[in-house]
């Protein structure tokens, strides 16, 4: 008989490691501020599997990849991580190979993407942000809506996919055969025409959200990704109503 777990605080433990990097834990829901903790992330999941080995694994790949975003994108904005977690889990409960194995597999790739496009690279992305709420995911659907429609924004093919460009795009930049990432004077790479320092991602974000123009609203555990608006040129055309400045190299 497996062993059970009551709703369990090890979750608990996420919530105290961003406490302690003093990170300011916001939401980019439009009806509140701050995320859902992780504490009650973990009740939604016991809900779900209270196999020991399970939970105790989910919360490891969790928490190494809370780290690692904290290491390697120390000026990310908004830190929902709902949709994730409640996809991770569905992958999970589902995975051929048996959800432990799945759950090092994820978490093992998704420490790998944030390593390659954050600051100890020579990527040097600022934010989480295209990736976490879908920009990234609803491009590349788009692309081939009849084979990747189907297919979510946290599945290992999407996962594996910025993977391999991640490293096309490292040995571009590495070999100076790129133009629209080059380094601005924040020492960041912004691939877009417009500001993104802190204020300005702030609003801008803010407002789409509002507007119900993100691709994947992070922030809803029953979230329906959505792929078939034309996010970047809405993004571009509101940079320019707020008045967002250009970007400076």
């Amino acid at each position: 008989m497996k062993q059970k777990l009551t709703p369990t605080h090890t979750f608990q433990f996420i919530d105290e490691i961003l406490a302690q990097q003093s990170v300011n834990m916001l939401s980019l829901n439009p009806q509140k501020r701050l995320i859902t903790s992780f504490a009650e992330l973990g009740n939604f999941i016991t809900e779900q599997n209270t196999d020991i080995e399970f939970i105790t694994t989910l919360q490891e790949t969790l928490e190494s990849i809370v780290r690692t975003q904290l290491q390697n994108f120390p000026e990310n904005i908004f830190w929902d991580f709902d949709f994730l977690v409640s996809s991770m889990l569905r992958q999970a409960l589902v995975a051929d190979e048996g959800g432990v194995d799945f759950l090092k597999l994820f978490g093992k790739k998704m420490v790998l993407l944030i390593e390659m496009f954050g600051n100890k690279t020579q990527m040097r992305f600022r934010y989480v942000h295209d990736f976490m709420y879908g920009f990234d995911w609803a491009r590349w659907v788009q692309k081939e809506p009849q084979n990747r429609a189907h297919i979510e924004p946290f599945s290992l093919v999407f996962l594996d996919y910025l993977l391999v460009k991640g490293k096309e795009l490292l040995q571009r930049i590495n070999h100076g055969q790129i133009t629209c990432y080059k380094l601005c004077e924040t020492g960041y790479r912004n691939p877009f025409t417009f500001s993104r320092e802190p204020e300005d991602e702030y609003r801008l974000l803010t407002y789409l959200a509002e507007e119900q123009l993100i691709p994947v609203a992070v922030w809803n555990w029953n979230a329906c990704p959505v792929w078939n608006k034309p996010f970047q040129e809405i993004r571009q055309q509101l940079a320019l109503k707020l008045n967002i400045q250009p970007q400076r190299h």
